[in-house]
C-alpha cells in the first residue's frame, strides 16, 4: 500500500508562529504543506479551492472568525489540531472533536506527538491500521499516551478496566491504581483507536475491557465490583460477543 501522506494547512495570524509551524511541517515526512494562511477567512478559501485538506493546524484567537467557529464549517474528514497561547480554550477545542490541543510555546517533540495522532486516525480510516488487518494478524496496540494535567502519561492497555466519559473528560480506571486518570478527550475518538478484540463500547458513557469482565447480570457487566449497564444501542454487539465466547448447554 502507498505510504500515507497528509495534506496539511497551517493557520495563524502571527508571522513568527506561522513560520515555526511551516518549519515543523517540512521536517515531518508524512505531512505535505498545501498552504499557509494568516486568518480563518483565508483558510476557508483555501479549503474550498483545494482538492483535499486532511489536517489543519489552527490558531484559535484570530480576527473576524476565530478558530473554533471556523472548525465547525469543516468536513468531518478534515481533522484539526488547535495551536494557541491560551489554555482557557482547551475545553472548547475538544467539544468540536479536535484531535489535539497544542499550548504555545511548544517544541517539535510536542508537535510530532500531536500530528502522529492525525496519522493514526487516517491510517485507521483507510484500513491499514493493525486493528483492521487481515485475519490471522494478531498485532494490537499495547499502550497509549494521554495528556493529563499538562503531562503525557503512558497507559498500559492491559491494566485498563474501563473508560468512562464525563462530559469533556474521560476517566481511565486502572487495575493497578485506586486513583483514575483524567484526560481531555472524547470516547468516540478513543473508540476509533482501541482494538475491538480487547475493548467494547457498551454504553454512551463506557468503553470496557472485555478481559476484565467478572460477571454478567441481566443487562449489566461487573468489573472490579462496579455494575455497568449495557444500553440498548450497544446490546446487539455485546450479545454477539457473548455468543462467540459462551459454552451453550446441550439441547
Amino acid at each position: 500500500m502507498e505510504e500515507l501522506k497528509l495534506n496539511c494547512l497551517i493557520v495563524d495570524d502571527e508571522e513568527m508562529a506561522l513560520n515555526l509551524l511551516e518549519s515543523y511541517v517540512q521536517k515531518t515526512p508524512f505531512l505535505e504543506l498545501k498552504g499557509k494562511c494568516h486568518n480563518a477567512i483565508e483558510a476557508l478559501q483555501q479549503v474550498k479551492s483545494q482538492e483535499s485538506i486532511d489536517l489543519i493546524l489552527l490558531d484559535i484567537q484570530m480576527p473576524d472568525l476565530n478558530g473554533i467557529e471556523f472548525s465547525k464549517t469543516l468536513d468531518k474528514n478534515t481533522r484539526v489540531i488547535f495551536t494557541t497561547a491560551f489554555d482557557k480554550y482547551a475545553l472548547d477545542g475538544f467539544k468540536v472533536d479536535a484531535l489535539d490541543f497544542l499550548l504555545k510555546p511548544f517544541n517539535y517533540s510536542e508537535f510530532l506527538t500531536a500530528v502522529n495522532k492525525a496519522y493514526e486516525w487516517f491510517d485507521l480510516k483507510r484500513g491499514k491500521h493493525p486493528y483492521s488487518a487481515s485475519p490471522g494478524h494478531s498485532e494490537t496496540k499495547k499502550f497509549l499516551f494521554v495528556k493529563s494535567e499538562y503531562r503525557q502519561l503512558k497507559i498500559d492497555l492491559a491494566d485498563v478496566l474501563y473508560f468512562e466519559g464525563l462530559k469533556d473528560y474521560i476517566k481511565i480506571k486502572l487495575g493497578s491504581s485506586t486513583k483514575p486518570v483524567l484526560t481531555l478527550q472524547s470516547l468516540k475518538a478513543l473508540e476509533n483507536i482501541l482494538s475491538p478484540e480487547k475493548f467494547m463500547r457498551i454504553h454512551r458513557s463506557y468503553i470496557i475491557s472485555l478481559d476484565k469482565i467478572e460477571e454478567i447480570e441481566r443487562s449489566h457487566v461487573i468489573i472490579d465490583g462496579k455494575r455497568i449497564k449495557v444500553s440498548e444501542q450497544y446490546k446487539a454487539d455485546f450479545q454477539n460477543y457473548l455468543s462467540k465466547n459462551s459454552i451453550l448447554p446441550d439441547s
